[in-house]
């Protein structure tokens, strides 16, 4: 058993837990503490520490660490920033986790670890051609796999849609907060799903984030042509992707 802690930064709650990496699942009930607001670098590295710091074993924590972040990471750079503070943009997360932490840390968008841990154990595992991951939550993410090689940092809820962009009209978020209904919620996100479908003829879309739990719940409503599946992982798939990505570098 290979053990690598994974770090999720989501909208509203950042979770970590050590991972299995040979198995894919958390060896330990994952840490959960709100994202803090205003969400800025500092904050959030302090909250990852204190994440750290809850596991009096330190179970996972004696090599890398996987940190994903709801933001384009180019070789460690934080390009934008989706539901996190400005000052995110041209962060150097890897380096200033490493040097804080000391010890290697990988950071990469979260809907990219979640589509990795997808694809390489949960509904995606061994589906050729196109595999969308969306994750639905705060904001839409997203993660395009072809013949299992991601094709990094798309931002697919940032299309254009109904006059916006597609999270805007379109995330869990607006479910959560009682916004909008299940119904219209699925509605638009089926208009949603055909618009990607018209694009990128996907073999398969996997529904992430909380709400992938309550997949059968909407699912009806949903009449895009190809396959459509709730994610294996669930929410955890962020945390696995991560570890994953860090055991990888």
């Amino acid at each position: 058993m290979r053990i690598v802690y994974g770090i999720d930064v989501g909208g509203s709650g950042i979770k970590g837990a050590p991972v299995d990496i040979e198995a894919g699942r958390l060896v330990q009930p994952r840490t959960r503490i709100e994202t803090p607001h205003p969400a800025t670098p500092t904050a959030v590295y302090d909250t990852i520490e204190a994440i750290l710091g809850t596991d009096p074993g330190k179970v996972g924590q004696d090599g890398p660490i996987g940190v994903a972040v709801p933001a384009v990471v180019v070789h460690g750079i934080t390009r934008t920033a989706a539901n996190i503070d400005p000052e995110w943009v041209g962060e150097d997360a890897r380096t200033a986790l490493t040097e804080r932490l000391n010890r290697p840390v990988i950071v990469l968008n979260d809907a990219d670890a979640a589509g990795f841990a997808e694809m390489r154990y949960g509904t995606g595992r061994g589906v050729d051609g196109v595999v969308i991951l969306l994750t639905f939550g705060t904001g839409i993410g997203s993660a395009i796999f072809v013949d299992g090689s991601l094709v990094p940092n798309t931002e697919l809820g940032h299309l254009e849609f109904r006059g916006g962009i597609a999270e805007a009209a379109a995330a869990a978020r607006l479910v959560e907060r009682d916004e909008l209904d299940l119904e219209e919620w699925a509605r638009t996100v089926d208009e949603f799903l055909h618009r990607l479908d018209r694009v990128f003829s996907p073999q398969l879309i996997v529904f992430g984030g909380g709400i992938s739990k309550r997949f059968d719940d909407y699912a009806g409503w949903l009449t895009v042509s190809c396959d459509v599946v709730p994610a294996e992982l669930r929410n955890d798939a962020g945390i696995v992707g991560a570890a994953v990505a860090a055991a990888r570098a």
